[in-house]
């Protein structure tokens, strides 16, 4: 009998003997690519060597946490240049851009394990590309 269920957690209940035996997070592959895609990420920052400049911003996927990475370079780009109504910039000047800040990381939530998992600098830049060539396409 399939009882009520979230779109992340798939309950299946076997019959035997008068008791419910659950098989928990039985998934197939659609549902592990919706799961990647809804990945609650926290983007840790520090802008300069300055504690006080530290701050977070939380995103509901990995893909928003992308954008609002751009967004903040975008909006140093238009600090920086106000006069310019058409501003471009290449994966470069973004890679730039990130290294160029004091600290950089993520925390990405892993439905499995239920709790967070950190990743560097590298890691970031490695999924922008990835979002970046999604966007293109």
């Amino acid at each position: 009998m399939l009882q009520n269920h979230s779109a992340k957690q798939f309950f299946f209940f076997i019959h035997r003997k008068r008791r419910r035996r659950r098989l928990t997070y039985l998934r197939s592959t659609l549902c592990e690519s919706l799961m990647a895609s809804n990945k609650h990420t926290i983007i840790l920052m520090q802008t300069s060597h300055n504690r006080a400049t530290r701050t977070f911003m939380d995103y509901e996927s990995i893909s928003q946490a992308m954008d609002g990475i751009c967004a903040l370079y975008e909006r140093k780009l238009k600090e920086l240049n106000p006069v310019m109504r058409n501003i471009t910039y290449d994966i470069e000047d973004l890679y730039n851009f990130i290294d160029g800040l004091a600290d950089l990381s993520a925390l990405v939530y892993d439905h499995s394990l239920q709790a967070y998992l950190p990743n560097d600098r590298q890691w970031i830049r490695q999924r922008m590309l990835n979002h970046l060539r999604k966007l293109a396409h």
